[in-house]
């Protein structure tokens, strides 16, 4: 008889503490399994220039950093001017990957807060960010020179990942 109230209580348990993990853990550090993978390849057309093609390929060679973004997001305009600082910085080109938006009202967001991308790609179908498993925006990744995949970050960008993350991995990276 104990033995049917036993079995529960250890599920129930084992359940809680699941739970208690899973609650402790932050959301920002979602595993990817894209990490230490190569960057999906794409060609799609530039945000600013149309007639232009954006692929990953060209920038073989290079550490770069393609920060997932759209106007419609309220977490992309409060992480845009520590975007316009990372830009500053000169540390590696950043590459905009306008996601899911409309052509006319990216270009007026970056009209109106600056422009801290080399270049931005437009995918308003949203296809690429598919392909690099997007939650949702803004989302950032790091891809070394071999075009593999070396970090990536759920949310907006603050002063601090840049400092304690971001600035580090990016010059490690440029060294081998």
């Amino acid at each position: 008889m104990k033995a049917k109230f036993l079995i529960p209580l250890v599920i129930f348990i084992i359940l809680v503490v699941f739970l208690a993990i899973g609650l402790n853990r932050d959301p920002h550090e979602v595993p990817s399994p894209l990490i230490n993978k190569p960057a999906p390849a794409f060609e799609i057309a530039q945000l600013e220039q149309p007639n232009k093609i954006f692929s990953p390929a060209s920038m073989k060679g290079q550490v770069w950093i393609l920060n997932v973004w759209a106007s419609w997001c309220v977490a992309c305009r409060e992480e845009h001017p520590v975007l316009v600082e990372l830009a500053k910085s000169q540390i590696a080109p950043v590459i905009g990957l306008d996601y899911k938006d409309k052509r006319e009202d990216a270009l007026a967001m970056l009209s109106r807060q600056g422009n801290p991308y080399t270049l931005s790609a437009f995918d308003g179908n949203g296809r690429v960010g598919i392909d690099y498993g997007v939650y949702g925006v803004p989302e950032t990744y790091i891809i070394d020179k071999a075009g593999v995949i070396r970090f990536k970050h759920i949310g907006p960008i603050t002063t601090e990942l840049l400092s304690q993350k971001i600035y580090p991995l990016v010059s490690e990276l440029k060294k081998s």
